[in-house]
């Protein structure tokens, strides 16, 4: 039997990273094995990593260093960063440069670098539309990681630049589940109007990307976007309501007021929506749900994430 080609997983046990070690090692027959990076490997998710038959090996988006001894002897890499961590644009393209600069040593074949749009290539600095945040970006957690495409490239390192979705997983984790409003009932609240959301679920990205790595070749040098489906408000609502067996409505709001609802990242998070919804045909247009079937055939629909996950949704 052949040898594993061997692929470096950075944030191995976050969502999008996680998602692919999990892919890799319930793909018996699949040619590839994963080494899982991460800062803590004597944390419970990297153990649980080691137990399902990753290699759990220690490195710092950070070091440099660290990442070049972590991505040695591997085939490929995939490349992800963590905004929600620090709320540092900088940061988030330095951590990219880094992983760049690491493949590129380590001369690996095959990377797939998790990004973004760099909004700024379609709504300027100067367009007032929308407000400019931290002083030179439109949506901070996007643009940063958009800008790091270009290290990837000048660096010839063999890019496959990925293009993910909002994760429906956001409904449990980062509190945009349905909430009681004034009159009790459940509102479900998205500044989009009637455009439509590309969402998905997050493991569904790792699968997506493991079958990014099996086409190989075919897909260096292009960028991929994936989606489990593109929904409207109302329908996020309708699938809810039935999921959860009592009324949600969809409560459109504008951008200008989610901006103002105070948590943090609300700014960035309202932009995000904002570009989403005035760029609706470009954002949904690239991120096809036939092309990520195609890498994942058991891709998820939201009424199939929600039929696993509903019981895990916290309504405020």
């Amino acid at each position: 039997m052949a040898e594993k080609k061997l692929i470096a997983v950075v944030g191995a046990t976050g969502a999008q990273g996680g998602g692919l070690v999990r892919a890799i090692m319930s793909d018996k027959s699949g040619g590839f094995a994963a080494r899982a990076l991460t800062r803590k490997v004597d944390s419970d998710k990297a153990k649980e990593l080691a137990w399902l038959g990753a290699e759990v090996v220690a490195a710092d988006l950070d070091d440099v260093e660290s990442l070049k001894r972590a991505f040695a002897g591997a085939y490929g890499a995939f490349c992800v960063t963590n905004f929600w961590e620090h709320f540092s644009p900088e940061k988030e393209f330095a951590q990219a440069k880094a992983m760049a600069q690491a493949a590129k040593q380590a001369g690996l074949k095959h990377v797939i670098w998790s990004t973004l749009e760099d909004t700024r290539k379609w709504v300027p600095l100067s367009d007032t539309r929308m407000p400019t945040l931290m002083g030179k970006y439109k949506v901070p957690h996007f643009d940063a990681k958009g800008e790091a495409d270009q290290v990837f490239s000048e660096l010839g390192v063999p890019t496959t630049f990925l293009l993910t979705s909002f994760y429906w997983d956001n409904l449990i984790h980062f509190g945009m589940g349905p909430k009681k409003g004034p009159e009790g009932k459940l509102l479900f609240t998205l500044p989009m109007d009637d455009k439509k959301l590309p969402g998905i679920a997050a493991e569904d990205i790792g699968k997506c990307a493991l079958g990014i790595l099996k086409k190989g070749q075919e897909f260096i040098g292009k960028t991929v976007g994936i989606a489990g489906e593109h929904l409207i408000g109302t329908q996020m609502a309708a699938a809810l309501t039935k999921a959860l067996g009592q009324d949600v409505r969809y409560n459109a709001v504008s951008p200008e007021v989610y901006r103002s609802f105070g948590f943090p990242g609300a700014d960035d998070i309202g932009n995000m929506f904002q570009f989403k919804r005035d760029f609706e045909s470009y954002f949904c247009g690239a991120r096809n749900p036939a092309v990520a079937r195609s890498l994942n055939p058991t891709l998820q629909t939201f009424d199939t994430w929600l039929a696993r996950n509903t019981s895990r949704i916290p309504l405020g």
